[in-house]
């Protein structure tokens, strides 16, 4: 991996990432030398079951929800921390060779479109205790900078995925996977865009729960055996956020529980047709975002946790016309692709560097993005 770096000795940052899909703590530490990134080492820390749901019940309005975020947020600073102990053993470095942790936080309410400068997004972790308990800086709170520029706040990947996937030949995209499905467009000219293109594993993953009692649907092997619900499809997909035009992100604030529940209402049918019926939502609204936005391309490479879904990647082979590999066949591993990115972040703003893309995020102009809590 190459991108700029203002260094020439190797400096060490750490990414955190705990994302929509509510599974756990992703840790990733990379070395920044001259030019180059490498990836050293990772953890992964899961999320006790009361974890998860405290946070799922943190995205709905509620009884003392501000004193439940508060005390939520503390658990996930030990739980973070406990994530870069790991890596810190793993490699062998103490906390001081660390210049700073990049830490996204757990989204729990994201509010891009409010008028009127109300607009907000909101990561919970207790960035200030992550920073007690490790020892090390911390850098979090990176979505809110953009968001007061007039911006979406997210994506903000596509910035990273420019710095280390882009091709000087080829006109890519890379599509992430996790919760929400995003998708970075790479052309040649430079001309970058990125955005949430709807569900990624989200909806299947609380089907598949509710149902099976299973985290997710390893490989897609349940929902291989249903068979797509076509009127369900169809009006899944008259979803007026799939039709939008980028700059836009979404997330739990609206693909949630209640939002299948209601297009459930009028359905009567097995719930591993429903399982089918959400995966190929993803597919099709990932395929049909592409053939939208991302003209004459060549080459499609494919992270997040939806990358382990071998249905949900053989629909996409068939949807999407080019070649679709892992983006470990780029040098960063499909499952670490998002930690890797926070530590660039934290490092883009230790260097006093922009971290957003405004063409991507609709924000005012480029913006260093993150707060900083020293060590």
């Amino acid at each position: 991996m190459n991108t700029q770096s203002t260094a020439h000795t190797s400096r060490y940052f750490i990414g955190i990432m705990s994302g929509t899909s509510l599974d756990g703590v992703d840790a990733a530490l990379v070395a920044y030398t001259g030019d180059d990134i490498q990836q050293i080492n990772q953890a992964f820390v899961p999320y006790p079951a009361a974890v998860k749901q405290t946070l799922l019940d943190l995205h709905h309005s509620a009884t003392n929800e501000l004193h439940a975020a508060a005390v939520i947020a503390n658990t996930l600073a030990a739980l973070y921390a406990t994530a870069v102990q790991k890596v810190l053993q793993q490699s062998g470095l103490p906390a001081s060779a660390i210049t700073a942790i990049g830490c996204h936080g757990q989204t729990i309410r994201h509010c891009p479109d409010l008028p009127d400068g109300q607009a907000y997004t909101l990561q919970i972790g207790n960035h200030a205790r992550l920073a007690e308990l490790t020892q090390i800086a911390v850098i979090g709170d990176f979505r809110s900078r953009d968001i007061a520029a007039g911006g979406q706040g997210a994506p903000l990947v596509p910035a990273f995925h420019q710095a280390v996937f882009a091709s000087p030949t080829k006109n890519r995209a890379i599509i992430n996977i996790g919760g929400i499905a995003n998708i970075s467009w790479l052309p040649v000219d430079g001309q970058v865009t990125g955005f949430d293109s709807g569900p990624g594993n989200m909806l299947l993953d609380q089907w598949t729960q509710q149902h099976t009692g299973q985290a997710y649907d390893a490989n897609g092997d349940w929902s291989a055996s249903g068979q797509v619900n076509s009127t369900l499809l169809q009006a899944m997909l008259a979803e007026p956020y799939l039709a939008q035009t980028a700059p836009k992100s979404t997330g739990r604030d609206l693909f949630n529980q209640h939002w299948l529940a209601q297009h459930l209402q009028a359905i009567n049918d097995r719930p591993e047709n429903i399982a089918r019926t959400l995966l190929e939502l993803t597919a099709i609204s990932i395929a049909d975002a592409i053939r939208r936005f991302c003209p004459d391309i060549k080459e499609a490479y494919v992270c997040g946790g939806g990358a382990h879904n071998g249905l949900l990647m053989h629909r996409l082979s068939a949807l999407i016309d080019c070649t679709i590999e892992p983006t470990d066949t780029l040098g960063v591993d499909i499952d670490w692709v998002e930690a890797v990115a926070f530590a660039w972040l934290a490092q883009r703003c230790v260097d006093g560097l922009s971290g957003n893309l405004p063409a991507v995020t609709g924000a005012q102009g480029p913006r260093i993005l993150g707060a900083i809590y020293p060590a």
